[in-house]
């Protein structure tokens, strides 16, 4: 396939129309949207034109928001009411979010009276709930009918939705009454009714539901689509599998952001301005710089000790480091144990006693490290000074190892993101805290 693409790449203006169709016409979508991004704009447009209606549809969903205005912008208006109706509704309202005001506009304008009252209906929610990432076009039957009729219903409006593998039933209040999976009605008799056949407990989501909570409910019980309901019960849409992993790739990268002491908007790099970009890191950058300053007025505090024994100053960049790692490593298997659901916060106590254990072997493996390393090799100090700083560094990852577990523990349990306790702000709070166990601890064993 990666041959096709360089060969499409470097032959495409030699090829004739019918020649380009049929090289894309089975192209795996992600191999189009990789053979877009090399090809010049008047390329990119031949190429599109060429697509099936479906394939166009489903590319312009999955290009970057710069590519997709573009593109909008250089579409008849024919053409793009006809892609658009093609486009999941879900999908679309992303698509129309991300548009310039103008831009915007010239795509409501070319949306049928039906399209605009699903965008309508959908712009309604929030779009990091249930209901902001459901599509409303879904199967819906009532309990009433027979297999052979909920069949026929099926083949006529198979092509309008987005899965027919899971099919609703409903009263007549859209009340949610049951689900019954496309290969129930084929394994069972004509004649047989719904309500006989289909399962009554459905497992479905509020429609303000967090899209995280969402994709985590379709992966425990291994779903294709999960029903959205309203207070009253009644089905406003589904949230399909497709839709979760978008969902997952998209806190995965915000937890990636905020680990890097970064605002956690999922921006695609490329399309992001300078300014943009400064916005994104300059805030996090200030709060870290003025919490490591702190570290100045514990070196300040600590003036007479360094003054007493200078050698202890030598060793300052190495605890900071070591502290900051150890923490780092408790806080991001306590955050992973927290997404998955491992790890909850009555497990507070065994976090504690583990991380103890840990943090204390650990510790001495890397003081007995340090000492060999600091007398054996340059600055090549005393047994005795060396103690004093292996001593201190056990301390040192004790503390961090605990107080890496348990911040983000508590954090989820107050109701915030527990991310932003790794990377670069864990290490800062360790540097302060470590740095005054570091002195403190030298200062008694030396006593000094």
């Amino acid at each position: 396939m990666q041959s096709t693409l360089e060969n499409l790449r470097e032959f495409i203006q030699e090829l004739s129309d019918e020649q380009l169709r049929e090289m894309v016409m089975d192209m795996p979508m992600h191999d189009i949207v990789d053979l877009w991004q090399d090809l010049r704009d008047v390329e990119a447009i031949d190429l599109f034109v060429l697509l099936p209606i479906d394939k166009k549809a489903e590319l312009i969903t999955e290009l970057g928001a710069a590519d997709q205005e573009w593109l909008i912008k250089n579409l008849p208006l024919d053409n793009a009411r006809e892609i658009f109706e093609k486009v999941e509704p879900d999908d679309l309202v992303d698509i129309i979010q991300e548009l310039n005001p103008e831009v915007r506009e010239n795509v409501w304008q070319s949306l049928s009276d039906e399209a605009r009252s699903q965008m309508q209906f959908l712009l309604r929610f929030d779009e990091d709930h249930a209901a902001g990432i459901m599509t409303t076009r879904y199967l819906a039957i009532r309990s009433n009918i027979s297999v052979g009729q909920a069949l026929a219903f099926i083949r006529v409006n198979a092509r309008r939705v987005e899965s027919i593998y899971y099919i609703y039933v409903v009263d007549t209040l859209k009340r949610l009454q049951g689900v019954v999976s496309l290969k129930d009605l084929l394994f069972n008799d004509d004649s047989r009714r719904i309500d006989e056949v289909m399962t009554h407990k459905v497992v479905s989501v509020p429609e303000n539901a967090d899209q995280e909570e969402v994709a985590k409910t379709l992966e425990a019980h291994d779903l294709v689509a999960l029903p959205v309901v309203d207070s009253y019960n009644r089905l406003l849409g589904i949230v399909t599998f497709d839709d979760a992993i978008d969902v997952i790739r998209e806190e995965q990268t915000e937890d990636v952001y905020k680990m890097g002491a970064m605002e956690g908007s999922v921006d695609r790099y490329t399309e992001s301005s300078v300014g943009k970009l400064i916005r994104k890191r300059v805030p996090w950058l200030i709060v870290l710089l003025v919490a490591g300053t702190l570290t100045t007025n514990v070196l300040s505090a600590f003036e007479s000790l360094t003054l007493a024994a200078g050698f202890l100053v030598w060793f300052v960049p190495v605890i900071t480091q070591t502290g900051g790692n150890s923490g780092t490593q408790s806080s991001t298997l306590m955050i992973r144990g927290i997404a998955t659901g491992e790890i909850r916060f009555r497990d507070i106590g065994m976090v504690i006693l583990k991380e103890l254990a840990v943090g204390a072997l650990m510790g001495v493996i890397l003081s007995g490290v340090m000492m060999l390393r600091s007398v054996y090799l340059p600055p090549g100090i005393d047994w005795v000074q060396a103690m004093a700083i292996g001593a201190a560094l056990i301390f040192v990852v004790v503390f961090s190892s605990v107080i890496g577990a348990l911040a983000p523990l508590v954090i989820h349990r107050l109701g915030f993101d527990p991310t932003v306790m790794a990377g670069p702000l864990m290490a800062t709070v360790i540097d302060v805290a470590g740095l005054t166990i570091y002195f403190e601890s030298a200062r008694i064993i030396l006593g000094l």
